[in-house]
């Protein structure tokens, strides 16, 4: 078993959030950039990487996206700003 990834897009700070897993943080979300992604995220325009957090085990992944997926929008953006207050585009430092 891999590792994963949780993160956050969106459109602009204070924008709309997007919570996602991927074992492959750099390429989904260069996905998302490119408009490769169909579905909620390339309807709403969510580009900008703002958040993300790395687990050793996938699966601990995907129960914190679900978990987070399911809290209050003031909860995701209190844990977006511990590591971005400013809603920076952190794309750039994958590379």
């Amino acid at each position: 078993m891999t590792g994963g990834w949780v993160y956050f897009i969106t459109n602009k700070r204070d924008g709309v959030l997007y919570a996602g897993v991927t074992n492959d943080l750099a390429r989904r979300a260069f996905e998302h950039r490119e408009g490769l992604v169909k579905g909620f995220t390339k309807r709403h325009g969510l580009k900008r990487l703002v958040y993300y957090e790395w687990f050793d085990d996938i699966r601990d992944a995907i129960q914190r996206e679900s978990t987070i997926k399911h809290w209050p929008r003031a909860w995701k953006v209190r844990l977006l700003h511990g590591m971005n207050s400013e809603w920076n585009d952190l794309y750039d430092t994958l590379l």
